[in-house]
């Protein structure tokens, strides 16, 4: 089962990948000229994205991916394979939940800004 947990933590780092990482490329994208950037459908999934973790986040919801991570995971002490200790490093905080609510709140209103300024192409 722990293969199976790996796997969803690297999508989970995927995802918090292309959530983080979209908003600096569509602005350094924008400004090199780069077309893609303005892609509906790239920018319709990355604002659905950020809007979906901020949403779930406000409502107390813990993210899907985390819990069923967790559900596959072996909690024992020699648990914890490569993937788990380093990924799982960058992904996972201990910081209040009221902290992550915030960050992504403002996040997801940054990516509204973003829509308006830096508008994509049909």
């Amino acid at each position: 089962m722990a293969h199976l947990a790996d796997a969803i933590l690297a999508v989970h780092f995927l995802f918090v990948l292309f959530v983080a990482g979209g908003l600096p490329a569509i602005w350094v994208g924008a400004a090199r000229g780069w077309r893609w950037v303005r892609n509906r459908r790239f920018r319709i999934a990355h604002l659905g994205a950020i809007l979906f973790v901020s949403a779930e986040s406000l409502a107390g919801i813990a993210c899907p991916l985390t819990v069923w991570e967790d559900l596959l995971r072996d909690t024992g002490p020699a648990a914890g394979s490569f993937m788990q200790r380093w990924i799982g490093r960058l992904l996972y905080h201990n910081l209040p939940e009221w902290a992550f609510a915030i960050a992504y709140a403002l996040f997801a209103l940054l990516t509204l800004a973003t829509w308006r300024a830096i508008r994509p192409r049909n």
